[in-house]
């Protein structure tokens, strides 16, 4: 007798779309931080740094910005601040708090893996030009 369920020998052919999209969004996701690796970067990372670029901020605000608690963005900041992307200091007006600003390091490797082919080259998977655009107009319209 052949066992059935979620996860048990069912093929993708098979999935709902939504595990579908999970599922190649955690494969994205993978190859996405390994791209960012080159960087000492990762998913959670990057968005700090694209948010400093619009000005030095406060941690409470840079997480309040992403949606993630204050003891998170402190970890990210203080991984940023060791590889040199962002300067944290205290606030002249109040010394409690700590602003964090954008190195020049940290708008270099910005624009560095800013790449356009590079990236879509990690969701591509054998996908032609004409198929990669025809998911990027579907992603951009779900998103809408």
């Amino acid at each position: 007798m052949r066992a059935t369920g979620p996860g048990v020998g069912d093929a993708p052919e098979d999935w709902p779309t939504g595990r579908l999209l999970s599922a190649a969004a955690r494969r994205v996701e993978r190859a996405w931080d390994a791209y960012l690796a080159r960087w000492s970067l990762s998913h959670a990372s990057l968005p700090v740094l694209a948010v400093l670029v619009g000005g030095e901020l406060s941690q409470r605000e840079i997480a309040a910005h992403l949606g993630v608690t204050e003891q998170s963005m402190s970890r990210m900041v203080a991984g940023l601040e060791r590889s040199g992307y962002v300067q944290r200091s205290r606030d002249t007006a109040d010394r409690r708090r700590h602003t964090v600003q954008i190195t020049a390091a940290g708008r270099r490797a910005l624009r560095e893996l800013n790449l356009r082919d590079a990236i879509d080259s990690l969701v591509g998977h054998d996908l032609s030009d004409a198929e990669l655009a025809d998911l990027r107009g579907l992603l951009l319209r779900f998103l809408g």
